[in-house]
């Protein structure tokens, strides 16, 4: 078969990988001019390795993503450094990383608040049951199970955090799904995942993958006689195609759809995020802190900060101290149209909170990065509304983060959705 694929994102790439592995002709459109997707980064010509534009890690337990590193053998590439989270209490951080510094988090209170705190993860770590939790939303059960206190301090500020306005309305499922498969080990490869994308793309071409970069899709229509005909500028036409872009791209892709599947596409709420990337000149938090998990309440300006050379040696970027500062926002918030300038104006305050010695002259150099589809938002039963994979239209698939549910979105299930599109193409 000839086979195409809308973007070379992780899933992207995956799912070529098998096509082309049982021996069809596969062509990647990309439109950016780097291989990627959201996991992409970026390099200063003094670095060693690239940093991502928007914070990546592996857990542990990301068997897809390790299955594959396996197979390309790979596995000497990835590094496990111990970094160390934070939580926020009354003006103070405290680790946050183990079952023991949690139960000594001074946030959770004493006794009955503890216990309850600890059987709840329990129980979500050992119940497979999650098609019952997402009947409920994250808001009322963990209030009724956890208790007003533990939900107030702990899981209320993680929703509104990620969810903004719709915090209330997230199934119980996706929070069951970060708790089951998120581990305080985290993963990351040797040169940063930029890295990895490049030696996967190499590798797709070496074994005749063609990628194309720079070239934008504008639709895909089956043809009398033809097929699915793609134009990207010329027309050109395929017996099967992959789509791995977000809901609304396919949508506007794919206008053949029919109205159930479209409308389908387009019920699907996201979050889009905003993270500022700045290399700093001095390492910002001295007790060595990775990840800051902050409450809004509290007058921060973004969910989170992390500094990555507090993850990984400063050593690999040429000395400069890298931290970031990212939200998850809602399409047209104003951080949307901010110049750099004036979003660096906004956070800068906030960095003395992390370090009191903190000034504007530690900071050599600023990026912003921006995207519309960041965090898929799951509302009750959303199980129900999710698309599949195969769609209507002859021949046509599409993969997206918004159908790993319940899992969150990453590389990891990016790689896992990609390559079960590339079996259902197969059969």
């Amino acid at each position: 078969m000839k086979i195409a694929i809308i973007g070379a994102g992780f899933g992207g790439m995956a799912a070529a990988w098998d096509l082309k592995k049982a021996g069809h002709e596969v062509t990647i459109f990309e439109s950016a001019d780097y291989v990627g997707g959201l996991a992409s980064g970026f390099k200063e010509p003094h670095w060693d390795w690239s940093v991502e534009k928007f914070y990546h890690h592996w857990f542990q337990t990301d068997k897809s993503m390790f299955d594959l590193i396996h197979e390309l053998g790979w596995e000497d590439h990835v590094l496990f450094p111990r970094p160390l989270t934070v939580m926020y209490h009354k003006g103070k951080f405290y680790p946050f990383d183990s079952i023991l510094k949690a139960l000594l988090f001074p946030g959770l209170g004493f006794g009955l608040d503890k216990i309850r705190f600890g059987f709840v993860g329990l129980f979500l770590r050992l119940t497979n049951n999650w098609k019952a939790l997402e009947k409920t939303t994250a808001d009322s059960w963990m209030m009724k199970w956890a208790g007003k206190n533990v939900y107030e301090k702990m899981w209320k500020p993680l929703l509104i955090g990620k969810f903004g306005p719709y915090y209330q309305d997230v199934n119980m499922a996706w929070m069951w799904a970060r708790i089951k498969a998120r581990t305080t080990r985290l993963g990351t490869f040797q040169g940063g995942f930029q890295r990895f994308a490049d030696m996967f793309a190499e590798k797709l071409r070496e074994s005749g993958v063609e990628i194309r970069l720079k070239v934008q899709v504008k639709s895909i229509k089956r043809e009398p006689n033809k097929g699915l005909v793609i134009d990207a500028g010329e027309k050109e036409a395929f017996d099967k195609v992959l789509v791995t872009t977000s809901p609304n791209l396919m949508a506007k892709l794919c206008p053949d759809l029919p109205e159930n599947y479209l409308s389908g596409l387009l019920g699907l709420k996201s979050m889009g995020a905003v993270v500022m990337v700045l290399s700093l000149k001095q390492q910002l938090s001295e007790q060595g802190y990775y990840w800051f998990s902050l409450p809004k309440e509290e007058g921060y300006p973004f969910l989170a900060l992390v500094e990555h050379t507090n993850f990984l040696s400063s050593d690999h970027f040429g000395g400069d101290h890298i931290v970031y500062a990212g939200d998850y926002l809602e399409a047209g918030h104003e951080y949307f149209s901010m110049s750099n300038d004036e979003l660096l104006e906004r956070f800068l305050p906030t960095f003395k909170k992390f370090n009191p010695k903190f000034n504007k002259d530690w900071v050599k150099k600023v990026w912003v990065f921006r995207t519309n589809y960041a965090q898929p938002i799951p509302l009750v039963n959303h199980s129900k509304n999710i698309p599949p994979i195969e769609t209507p239209m002859e021949g046509l698939y599409f993969a997206s983060m918004s159908q790993v549910y319940p899992w969150d979105r990453g590389t990891n299930y990016a790689v896992e959705i990609g390559r079960r599109a590339a079996r259902l193409i197969l059969q």
